[in-house]
């Protein structure tokens, strides 16, 4: 089996699919299946029926019972899909509030991955990435993938963005360790606003060059002026990035959105996956 048929992240035994049954939910759904193909890994396919107090003039029973015989429809066709390609697929079907049903399925089922689709561009960063999302990379304690619908992961160019936070130094050893699997590349980012930062931001990535030379992974370096999410954008789309990864503290309790504004906006605005991992702890990475 050569490095692009094996599993680009170790110890992947289970993953949380977390689909809408739209078009939005088409990359997560494909990438989750390519992922357990290549790492025999068991999918738990989760879609979630909201609880509602009335809708439309329908009843809250009559409204639920709509929603969950389509949510439960569009699963059974995910699980004939998976089945299909030769993928174990197990299917929930749940009611309640979208973003804590997933991060409590991701923990009653103990999974290594939770993969989420994004809503198409709207203009607005919430809506770029949608509020469930936002939701359960804030609440939940495991690595989270965000999947554009029309992205495709070939794991070859891999950008991480790190501030030399021990949350940024969790997704440089994710990063390192994907293209050591799958051979190959990373680019390391560490932006800045003034001259004066550029010292530090060099220290951050000469960082990454050290810690790949011992994994054999090529790294490459960029210290560009700029907001960090723009710089991370620009760069992953010039580049021909697939992979973007992330760092962020794990669970923080708040009620609101809780990666940190730039960790949204590249998720809301990057046309390619983002993997958003978390550190052991600290504050939120500002990558």
């Amino acid at each position: 089996m050569n490095n692009m048929q094996s599993c680009p992240v170790s110890g992947l035994r289970t993953i949380l699919l977390a689909t809408d049954g739209t078009e939005y939910s088409e990359g997560a759904v494909r990438e989750t299946i390519n992922f357990a193909k290549k790492c025999s890994t068991k999918i738990y396919a989760i879609s979630v029926v909201e609880s509602l107090a009335d809708y439309e003039g329908f009843s809250a029973q009559q409204a639920e019972e709509s929603f969950a015989s389509k949510a439960k429809e569009a699963l059974e066709k995910l699980k004939a899909r998976a089945d299909k390609e030769g993928a174990v697929c197990e299917t929930i079907l749940a009611v309640g509030e979208p973003y804590q049903c997933i991060v409590d399925a991701a923990e009653a089922k103990n999974v290594d991955m939770i993969v989420v689709g994004r809503r198409g561009a709207r203009g607005l960063t919430k809506l770029l990435m949608g509020e469930v999302a936002a939701k359960v990379i804030g609440y939940s304690s495991r690595k989270v993938l965000v999947v554009p619908r029309a992205a495709t992961i070939s794991y070859q160019n891999i950008l991480v963005a790190t501030d030399g936070s021990s949350n940024s130094e969790a997704a440089v050893n994710a990063a390192l360790e994907i293209a050591k699997h799958c051979g190959g590349k990373v680019i390391a980012l560490s932006s800045i606003r003034t001259i004066y930062e550029q010292e530090n931001a060099t220290a951050n990535v000469s960082r990454v060059v050290e810690l790949g030379k011992k994994e054999g992974v090529a790294v490459e370096t960029l210290t560009p002026m700029g907001r960090s999410y723009e710089a991370i954008v620009e760069a992953a789309g010039g580049r021909g990035v697939d992979l973007i990864v992330l760092g962020t503290y794990g669970k923080t309790g708040l009620t609101r959105m809780l990666m940190g504004s730039s960790t949204e906006r590249v998720i809301g605005l990057a046309g390619c996956a983002v993997m958003v991992v978390k550190g052991e702890g600290g504050k939120t990475a500002t990558v």
